[in-house]
């Protein structure tokens, strides 16, 4: 029994031996990175760009015919007029961004070529 636990012993200690508790060496790898971000806007759902096409698109449909096609023509013009609108203000807004510099860091294993 005595000789087991001696056997066993040895062979715990000749495993946790083979064991490299150090801990691998490690470098940090620095970059720049140019980062592209949007302007915020006061206006995000587009309301102004919405509100003028309305107006416009109503004014242009109400050149069109006469009597109730008067009427359904400046109905139309509004609702084309407010989506072409806000898809005009959606655009505008997507194009305008500005670009900053943001340093990027990682751990990456040490290869030794220093």
């Amino acid at each position: 029994m005595r000789t087991a636990m001696i056997s066993g012993a040895a062979l715990l200690l000749a495993a946790m031996a083979s064991f490299n508790t150090a801990p691998a060496a490690a470098r940090v790898v620095c970059r720049d990175v140019q980062v592209v971000h949007q302007v915020p806007h006061k206006d995000k759902h587009r309301i102004a760009g919405t509100a003028i096409g309305a107006v416009a698109g109503g004014l242009l449909g109400h050149q069109i015919g006469g009597g109730k096609g008067k009427t359904l023509a400046t109905a139309g013009g509004a609702v084309a007029g407010g989506v072409i609108g806000n898809q005009i203000q959606k655009q505008h807004q997507e194009s305008q961004t500005y670009t900053t510099t943001e340093r990027r860091c990682d751990e990456v294993p040490d290869d030794g070529g220093g």
